[in-house]
């Protein structure tokens, strides 16, 4: 199968990325498997061309939805482990948040704890979502299907 530029990820490598992504989540969040799903799907449809970079740390994994394959530049993100998943928003120190649902102190990540599908459609989350998007810096293609890009980091922790 051809790709077009909007969409660079082979058929093959997205199935072998999303078997890698499935094998992290059942490894640190076997119990939040269904819930992480749900909130692919909700942020895929979202952020359809968004690249969904992943991490594996030591005890969890992050998915960044990013514009570009730097998740760095991700917007918002998906954590999950053993713990729970929580739904980050990288410049969350800014965002107005009159509910007082961001939690963390860090410099500039947020995050609020999703219990079930039904956080995600909280119109307070959905103003934070849409507060985020609003000022991200660097714009997300309006076409086309982003890419699931795996970047390990457990290797490079254990060296």
């Amino acid at each position: 199968m051809s790709t077009s530029p909007l969409n660079t990820q082979s058929v093959t490598a997205r199935r072998s990325a999303e078997a890698q992504l499935r094998t992290l989540v059942i490894k640190f969040a076997p119990a939040h498997e269904r819930l992480v799903g749900g909130m692919r799907r909700w942020l895929r449809k979202r952020l359809p061309a968004a690249h969904e970079v992943v991490y594996e740390y030591r005890d969890c994994f992050v998915i960044s939805y990013s514009p570009t394959e730097r998740g760095y530049e991700g917007v918002i993100a998906l954590r999950g482990s053993a713990e729970g998943v929580r739904l980050y928003f990288n410049s969350g120190k800014g965002l107005p948040d009159p509910a007082k649902l961001l939690q963390g102190s860090g410099s500039q990540a947020r995050w609020i704890p999703v219990d079930g599908a039904s956080t995600l459609a909280r119109p307070a989350v959905l103003r934070l979502v849409d507060a985020a998007l609003a000022r991200n810096r660097v714009p997300f293609a309006r076409t086309g299907r982003g890419p699931v890009v795996i970047r390990s980091k457990s290797a490079k922790q254990k060296s």
